[in-house]
């Protein structure tokens, strides 16, 4: 039986939560970083099946940049932050004021700054969730790809090893001023740090 068909409005709420936090962390740190206000809202939190992740960012052949890196500690797992290329090239540009050319190659500069805003947002997401379930769990040093969607969660795969079949999608959107870009953040636990995150949380696993 799915653990996540018995999670309860009020335990999704608690998974909301995390993610507001997170974002509320990840906004003071990008702000700071950029020395100019970024606000984020979080203005979805669910779990999917591992093999719908594909579908959520348009399908498995779609091309994407995606930050990844392997969480550890009490309850490892994968961690994933995709952007479609025309969100990234647009937090370069609104965000972080970078100068972009209009072709789809990125520069040493412009991975290096998507790069240190996916580890911000990964560190704050992680420390949120820490918080809340008194787990220690730490980000190791990000990846970065640009490639197919379905190519980037293979190689992770084979990176990591097995993954979980479930992920937590947190919809992100940054804002600064009239601007806003939005990206997909997924957390995949491994199959038995499921049931300690949840335990952890108050939710009883059948």
């Amino acid at each position: 039986m799915d653990v996540f068909k018995n999670l309860e409005d009020f335990q999704m709420d608690v998974l909301k939560e995390v993610g507001n936090i997170g974002a509320g962390h990840a906004a003071t740190a990008l702000s700071t970083l950029l020395d100019k206000p970024i606000d984020m809202l979080v203005p979805k939190v669910r779990m999917m099946p591992f093999e719908e992740i594909c579908e959520s960012v348009g399908g498995a052949e779609t091309v994407v940049l995606a930050i990844f890196l392997r969480v550890e500690g009490d309850a490892p797992g994968n961690m994933f932050f995709i952007l479609h290329l025309e969100s990234a090239k647009n937090m370069l540009r609104n965000l972080v004021g970078l100068e972009i050319g209009q072709d789809e190659a990125y520069s040493e500069l412009e991975l290096s700054a998507l790069n240190e805003i996916g580890n911000i947002l990964a560190g704050s997401y992680l420390s949120s969730l820490a918080d809340f379930t008194r787990l220690n769990m730490s980000p190791t040093v990000p990846s970065l790809a640009i490639d197919m969607a379905g190519a980037i969660l293979s190689f992770g795969l084979l990176q990591f090893g097995e993954m979980g079949d479930q992920a937590l999608l947190i919809d992100t959107k940054f804002l600064e001023g009239e601007n806003e870009v939005q990206g997909h953040f997924f957390l995949i636990p491994d199959p038995e740090s499921f049931g300690k995150i949840f335990t952890a949380l108050g939710v009883e696993a059948p």
